[in-house]
């Protein structure tokens, strides 16, 4: 009998989730899952930007955001971001949908705080059967990815199992 770690299947499967065409994402995030100390020597450069220079809790979930981030599947926006700009780089995200969903913005969600603006969006994206969803890092940051609609519950649920939270935006 072989034991299964919960928390390893769930990354992995969250990783497959977000980016099935990019396997390296899987395997990044195993690697800081198995081989922490490795996985901060060898991303030194990318974790110091985060003040990370040592194994932390939350490390294989950092390593999903950063994997994901350089390959246009998530982006950052800091707690004060312009809606323009957060306008701008989620239109840049590899799994942004085809569909324009911006023509039903009004001039009042092009004031709104951050957080809010996203929520907005994520209420336009659902319209096109797409889900915007935080990584939460605990941080002043959104790390936000966009999926099919259809998988949100999916993700929520694994990013749970693995200690993790992920949470859809304008619910």
């Amino acid at each position: 009998m072989s034991f299964t770690d919960p928390v390893r299947s769930s990354l992995e499967a969250m990783a497959s989730l977000l980016a099935p065409a990019h396997p390296d994402v899987a395997e990044r995030v195993l690697r800081a899952h198995d081989d922490p100390g490795s996985y901060v020597r060898s991303h030194a450069d990318q974790l110091a930007e985060r003040g990370i220079d040592e194994p932390v809790a939350n490390l294989a979930w950092i390593a999903l955001v950063d994997a994901l981030c350089d390959h246009r599947l998530l982006v950052e926006f800091n707690w004060k971001e312009d809606p323009q700009e957060i306008r701008a780089r989620l239109r840049m995200l590899a799994s942004w949908p085809s569909a324009d969903s911006w023509v039903l913005f009004d001039a009042d969600e092009m004031s709104l705080p951050t957080y809010e603006y996203l929520a907005a969006c994520g209420r336009r994206c659902r319209d096109v059967g797409a889900v915007l969803a935080v990584l939460d890092i605990e941080s002043d940051c959104y790390p936000v990815v966009c999926l099919r609609a259809a998988h949100a519950e999916e993700l929520t649920a694994l990013a749970g199992r693995a200690g993790f939270t992920a949470r859809s935006l304008g619910a």
